[in-house]
């Protein structure tokens, strides 16, 4: 069966609310767990569940994604998968840009069509961080006699608001509701005791079904669900299949993370670098682009709950519950805890260091006496001597000339320049 599906992953439209990590890059492009990117995840449990044709499909600031793909997954000459970006475009029928999910997909059937054999289409976001065997889906889907399949995902009232509450019967969804707010809805959408009794463990409060926006389709159920206007999957397709299609229902109960805001991102990548993360690399299969980089270097350093990836130097450095990307450069001390570094793109050579002495600015990496609290420092940038970075005043959401605070998250952007003795 998984020899004649395509797997769609959707990377997404602006991601404003992951900016700045999105101004030069797309969401799926954003760097993860210090030496990953978001789409890796989607990609890999695709791969593990012995999916090999892959399509992507983006329209913002593709560049960096592309790269990556060209640079990762490749398969070899005697192999018929493939990993490939189809970047939104204008054609003779279609003049505009991706409206929204379904949209998205409606406007690149004719390339996902075109290949042989194709039975099943399915459909995963760009930007969530989970583990799944796709095998286990779509046995549930072949065993209920579903047109489609929607991964399910037991959650609490609060998180409810926010995603498509289902509700089931016999194995197959019989009610969707997307991002209900009023309270009275939102308590007859309620599955409390089919919940407990297939997951008998699980946590209090966890009394409705969300989902999680990945979708099995059999492909000519979605061809005709997609043979009209409809923009988005939640908010129209879902809905209106219900209506006259068996939509089976997967229960899955492992982590999940839809890494959407600041805050989420932020809070994901901490878990990675906890004693017990919910999410452990070390336990799951996860694709990315192989580096040859040198082993970390370490001279008097604190080191507690923290991820610190390859080719780092680290001196007189204290890190807590902290994730350290590749080629990151504390060269005389720091103070970081519950913070990101992504690291930097290449190596200053002693050529670079004169001339950024020269220009006044300070290298790429973090400067002596530096404090580091609960932010993010995307890629290639160059933070001075004895600067705070910590929010000091408490804000929520500001918007400085080299840096943002968004969710009380301090973000220096790609590439920043932050110089010596600023405090944030």
């Amino acid at each position: 069966m998984m020899e004649d599906t395509i797997c769609l992953i959707l990377g997404g439209g602006q991601g404003s609310r992951l900016f700045p990590l999105t101004k030069d890059r797309s969401k799926p492009a954003v760097p993860i767990g210090g030496k990953f990117r978001l789409i890796d995840i989607p990609i890999s449990n695709s791969l593990n569940s012995e999916i090999f044709k892959i399509l992507i499909l983006t329209q913002f600031n593709s560049a960096s994604l592309n790269q990556h793909i060209n640079q990762t997954y490749r398969f070899d000459n005697f192999h018929d998968g493939f990993v490939d970006i189809l970047a939104a475009e204008q054609t003779m029928e279609n003049a505009d840009w991706y409206q929204g999910t379904a949209d998205a997909v409606r406007k690149t059937i004719k390339h996902f069509t075109s290949f042989k054999n194709v039975k099943h289409v399915l459909i995963l976001s760009g930007d969530q961080i989970y583990t799944m065997d796709f095998r286990e889906m779509f046995k549930y889907h072949e065993q209920v006699k579903a047109n489609l399949t929607v991964s399910v995902l037991p959650c609490n009232r609060a998180d409810a608001k926010g995603f498509g509450i289902v509700k089931m019967k016999d194995g197959l969804i019989n009610e969707f509701v997307e991002k209900p707010k009023d309270e009275t809805l939102l308590d007859s959408l309620k599955t409390s005791e089919f919940i407990r009794q297939t997951f008998p463990q699980i946590e209090s409060g966890k009394e409705w079904l969300a989902s999680m926006g990945i979708y099995l389709f059999n492909v000519e159920t979605l061809l005709e669900l997609l043979d009209n206007d409809h923009k988005d999957f939640g908010k129209e397709v879902i809905p209106k299949a219900i209506k006259t299609k068996r939509v089976g229902g997967y229960l899955f109960n492992g982590y999940w993370e839809d890494v959407g805001t600041i805050h989420s991102f932020w809070k994901a990548n901490l878990d990675f670098a906890c004693k017990n993360p919910q999410f452990d690399f070390y336990n799951k299969q996860i694709y990315t682009h192989a580096r040859y980089l040198p082993s970390s270097r370490f001279s008097e350093c604190t080191v507690d709950e923290s991820l610190v990836c390859d080719g780092t130097i680290l001196n007189k450095t204290r890190l807590k519950e902290t994730v350290i990307g590749i080629r990151t450069i504390v060269p005389n001390g720091a103070d970081i805890e519950k913070s990101i570094i992504m690291g930097a793109d290449d190596y200053e050579s002693p050529e670079d260091r004169k001339a950024n002495k020269a220009k006044g600015i300070p290298d790429i990496g973090i400067g002596a006496g530096t404090v580091i609290r609960n932010s993010i420092i995307d890629k290639n940038a160059r933070i001075g001597k004895n600067c705070f970075i910590t929010n000091k005043d408490k804000k929520d959401h500001f918007d400085g000339g080299n840096y943002v605070i968004r969710d009380g998250i301090v973000v220096v952007p790609k590439g920043a320049i932050i110089p010596d003795g600023t405090v944030i």
